[in-house]
C-alpha cells in the first residue's frame, strides 16, 4: 500500500473583508507535483482536513 505524503500550510486572510484565504504553496512542493503557475486546482475537505488536487488540463484542439 502507498503512503501519501501531507503538507501543513498556513491560510492567511488577504484582509479585503472577503472571507476567502490565500494559501501559498512551498515552490518545493509545486515541483514535486508537477503544478505551475495557472493550474487550476480542486478543493476537496472531509474531517480530517482539506486536500487539492490538480483540475484536468485541457487539451488545446490547435496543438
Amino acid at each position: 500500500m502507498a503512503t501519501s505524503e501531507s503538507w501543513r500550510v498556513v491560510c492567511q486572510d488577504p484582509g479585503d473583508g472577503s472571507g476567502d484565504v490565500i494559501v501559498e504553496l512551498p515552490p518545493v512542493l509545486l515541483e514535486k507535483l508537477g503544478w505551475a503557475l495557472g493550474d487550476e486546482l480542486v478543493i476537496e475537505g472531509d474531517k480530517e482536513g482539506i486536500s487539492l488536487k490538480l483540475k484536468p488540463r485541457s487539451v488545446d484542439a490547435a496543438s
